[in-house]
């Protein structure tokens, strides 16, 4: 089926190109040209690449760890909504055999498909924590690092699982680091008292970036520059960034920008009172309350976001002072090339997919295509 988008700006990895239009057949895009001269109409204000949210763990009342019907399906309607084409759902920190059902859900869902945003695979996010940093995790469940275990973890998954993350200080971290690479995963650093040296020597084994940058680990500090430090120096690690205004400072959203703009990653961390009123949900199976928006545990601590995609690229405009070009790239590109599939999705290419969203001049999401399907919202 051919296809014609017109918008009065086209992103690209090159930049806005001005009144361009996409053809697309059979879901590829196969070329992005100017306007012909005469013709007024468009599709769209801007067109750019749908998002892609890494990390996520719920949303619209419903838990990635749910083992009920139709979970994902209504997690991924959910976040086509905000933008989002295709997703990581992402596991807590749970018994062993929870988090293999959840694996085992999420495969079967990635290569099935259905309705909404398109399901990539898998990120692990827990047990293989340490209890300093541990935020909504539950440490009595934590886990030591054993490579046959993580071999059950990939099998159990069909070999969907895309990200694993892990505190690097664990005993054993740097050869899982190794080992988890070597079957072609992305590894993470987070929840964690890692220190600078150690956290370097994570990156160094092949780690790839920072679970949730400033959240969840050891801050900057002038003689201890810590995770935070080791993240924002090494040139080569992904930084992931919930910019809600409330996991991290403006300034400290700035400093991610002035030292890593290129490698940051906008993630939501959502759960699933994401998209939800006020009131009290679970998190890693306790009891946590969102009161404007939102969320924390019993002690305070916050517990996941109700953060949506589109509005952590306002956030980044608005609160970070960078261009919109580069806040789309930090929810689209930049997501793609941390998991290596850029040369299908995260930007408006010929013989990329063309999953792609128009928004608004404010950057207010409108609509989505999923490989060239617009979808009904």
């Amino acid at each position: 089926m051919s296809q014609l988008l017109r918008a009065r700006r086209v992103l690209t990895e090159r930049g806005w190109l001005e009144d361009h239009q996409l053809r697309i057949e059979s879901g590829i895009i196969t070329a992005i040209e100017p306007i012909p001269v005469g013709i007024t109409s468009r599709d769209a204000e801007l067109l750019c690449p749908a998002y892609i949210d890494t990390h996520v763990h719920g949303g619209a009342g419903v838990d990635v760890m749910d083992d009920a019907p139709d979970v994902l399906d209504t997690l991924a309607i959910h976040k086509a909504c905000e933008g989002v084409g295709a997703f990581l759902p992402t596991t807590v920190t749970a018994p062993l055999e929870v988090i293999h059902g959840a694996l085992m859900r999420i495969a079967r869902r990635t290569r099935s498909g259905g309705p909404g945003a398109q399901v990539l695979g898998s990120y692990l996010e827990g047990p293989y924590f340490t209890p300093q940093n541990k935020g909504a995790h539950p440490p009595e469940l934590f886990r030591e690092l054993d490579i046959a275990e993580l071999n059950a973890l990939i099998e159990v998954s069909q070999n969907t699982l895309r990200v694993v993350a892990l505190a690097p200080e664990k005993p054993g971290a740097l050869q899982a680091i190794r080992h988890l690479k070597q079957h072609g995963l992305r590894v993470m650093l987070g929840h964690s008292a890692a220190t600078y040296d150690q956290t370097l020597a994570a990156f160094d084994a092949g780690a790839d970036g920072l679970v949730h940058c400033y959240n969840g680990m050891t801050g900057l500090h002038h003689r201890e520059p810590g995770m935070v430090g080791a993240g924002l120096t090494d040139k080569h690690a992904w930084l992931e960034l919930i910019a809600d205004g409330h996991h991290v400072h403006p300034g400290a959203i700035r400093l991610c920008c002035c030292c890593a703009k290129d490698r940051v990653v906008l993630i939501t961390d959502a759960m699933q009172a994401a998209g939800m009123p006020d009131g009290d949900y679970t998190l890693c199976g306790e009891e946590v309350c969102m009161q404007n928006g939102v969320v924390r545990t019993a002690t305070g601590g916050l517990a996941g976001s109700t953060l949506s995609l589109d509005a952590a690229v306002r956030n980044m405009v608005e609160h970070a002072g960078i261009s919109a070009e580069d806040a789309i790239h930090m929810a689209s590109l930049h997501p793609a090339r941390l998991l290596g599939i850029d040369n299908q999705l995260g930007s408006l290419a010929s013989g990329k997919h063309a999953t792609l969203i128009a928004l608004d001049g404010g950057l207010h999401f409108q609509r989505i295509w999923i490989q060239g399907q617009a979808l009904p919202l």
